[in-house]
């Protein structure tokens, strides 16, 4: 009687095997880069199309897809579900293949941990990001480094981080897609702190430093010219208490001739609606970037 249950058993069991090792699936890993301007490890969280493991020669355009704050590299792929959208996606035809990463932006209480995508006292963020981060992903995971294939997406402190880095460095990127993002933090009627040496104060000035709104709103026309040869989206629920910072930048970009689609949808400041926001996401930075 044991024979028969043993063969049933692996004959269970090798399906899942075979499966699992079929070349030519999509696949999330993740890993570390040092930075010798944060003098630390960070990691990365890095999404591979079906293609990249059996195609050797192929070079992919890319998406940074940046994370919000109290938040790491890890949520997109395992609460925004990221591989699963992308994979129904590119079967549709809906977006095309592409690299997708999560570089590491903080992650925890950001009164104890730095947080943000700035630079800032303590934590060149923004110039790890280009100066060393971004060379090294795209020398690594064999991507097309031109504007016409690179993209960058965020939620939250991530939406803002996105469409700041879209704004002050638009010969990067050929699509900013912005989710609930933090656009900007009033400075009047901004958190006030007891420490402005502590690091929620200097992460909260930062925002204010370099507010999405203002830097159209004081942009001259040579800024808004470049601003117009990126393709600009922002998505945000209408219960989302960030809702009017959103509604600032689209008629900033508006009241000034800079193509923006915008969109409020039902929802909330969560993930439910980061993940649903992939579905628009995806192909809309797909039709921008050049196959």
């Amino acid at each position: 009687m044991k024979k028969p249950l043993l063969i049933l058993t692996l004959l269970a069991i090798v399906p899942t095997i075979l499966s699992a090792q079929q070349p030519g699936q999509s696949r999330i890993l993740t890993d570390t880069i040092y930075s010798e301007v944060l003098k630390a490890k960070r990691a990365y969280t890095i999404f591979l199309p079906q293609s990249f493991d059996t195609d050797k020669n192929r070079q992919y355009p890319i998406l940074y897809l940046l994370h919000g704050m109290w938040e790491n590299n890890s949520l997109w792929a395992n609460r925004g579900h990221v591989k699963d959208v992308m994979d129904r996606l590119t079967k549709s035809g809906e977006a095309q293949e592409m690299v997708i990463v999560t570089p590491d932006a903080g992650g925890g209480d950001p009164n104890i941990f730095q947080n943000g995508y700035f630079d800032m006292p303590g934590w060149k963020y923004e110039t790890f990001f280009f100066t060393e981060f971004m060379p090294f992903i795209e020398k690594t995971y064999r991507i097309i480094s031109d504007k016409q294939h690179r993209a960058i997406a965020g939620l939250s402190m991530g939406g803002g981080g996105a469409t700041s880095y879209g704004q002050r460095h638009p010969d990067k990127f050929t699509a900013v897609y912005a989710m609930s993002a933090l656009m900007s933090i009033p400075a009047v009627g901004a958190a006030k702190f007891d420490d402005p040496n502590g690091k929620l104060a200097i992460l909260t000035q930062s925002v204010i430093d370099n507010s999405c709104v203002d830097y159209v709103l004081k942009g001259d026309d040579a800024r808004k010219n470049q601003l117009r040869s990126v393709a600009w989206f922002v998505d945000c629920g209408d219960d989302d208490f960030l809702l009017d910072r959103n509604i600032e930048f689209y008629q900033a970009m508006r009241n000034n001739g800079i193509p923006c689609e915008f969109r409020v949808r039902d929802g909330a400041h969560d993930w439910e609606y980061w993940h649903s926001a992939l579905y628009q996401c995806l192909p809309f930075v797909s039709r921008h970037m050049n196959p």
